[in-house]
């Protein structure tokens, strides 16, 4: 995951998408500059079973504010959140909004960052850690195919919203007899050679017939 601080030494390249000028601001406190761009999403903007996927469109309106300490960056991303429904598991897709506001500070040596902030280097800012931030903390921790999502089947897993009312199973077998319950059912299957098992079998109470030259009780 990228580091929500930059390396200082690291050198900005204006091409990116994310890295901003702040040449046509200027350093007169109150000059402001306003721009919208579409930018691919960061890598990594992914909490529990959703995220933004890395590359996908994000429209950005930034506006930039020079104050006494720095520059100060206001901006508004809209993306697609898409990934799976906490309760049933099927895909989810859906438009999320997000607010940043950060302050670069004017490097006194050069670049040289805040270790507690960001700064600017040269004219230039990088704001795609703090475009990274807000969209995971916007990211839902549960989120729902719709509201009152029923989530799925305890039995056989089947989402109830495709099952509908008339889905169920029949009465639950104790585990103790499920072995006993399907040697009945090929005892009792045609060309299997037995007869089916009835539950006085199950419950050993049944009386073997007596054999030839055995006497009856």
């Amino acid at each position: 995951m990228p580091q929500s601080r930059k390396n200082p030494s690291a050198r900005l390249d204006p091409r990116k998408p994310l890295v901003f000028s702040t040449l046509d601001l200027g350093r007169s406190p109150g000059s402001e500059y306003a721009q919208q761009r579409t930018v691919p999403a960061p890598a990594y903007v992914e909490a529990g079973l959703v995220g933004v996927a890395e590359g996908s469109d994000v429209e950005l309106d930034v506006r930039m504010e020079a104050v006494s300490e720095g520059v100060l960056v206001t901006a508004t991303a809209r993306a697609q959140v898409t990934g799976e429904c906490a309760r049933c598991l099927e895909p989810v897709s859906e438009p999320v909004e997000v607010q940043a506001q950060e302050l670069f500070a004017y490097s006194a040596d050069d670049g040289q960052a805040d270790a507690e902030g960001y700064s600017l280097q040269g004219d230039l800012l990088d704001f795609e850690p703090v475009l990274h931030d807000a969209l995971v903390l916007a990211l839902p921790l549960a989120p729902l195919c719709q509201e009152d999502c029923p989530g799925l089947c305890v039995e056989c897993g089947m989402p109830l919203a495709q099952a509908g009312p008339d889905h169920g199973h029949g009465p639950a077998i104790d585990p103790r007899w499920a072995s006993l319950q399907q040697a009945a059912s090929r005892l009792g299957s045609p060309g299997a050679g037995g007869s089916e098992l009835d539950e006085a079998d199950m419950n050993g109470n049944s009386r073997r017939a007596p054999s030839a030259g055995e006497p009856d009780d």
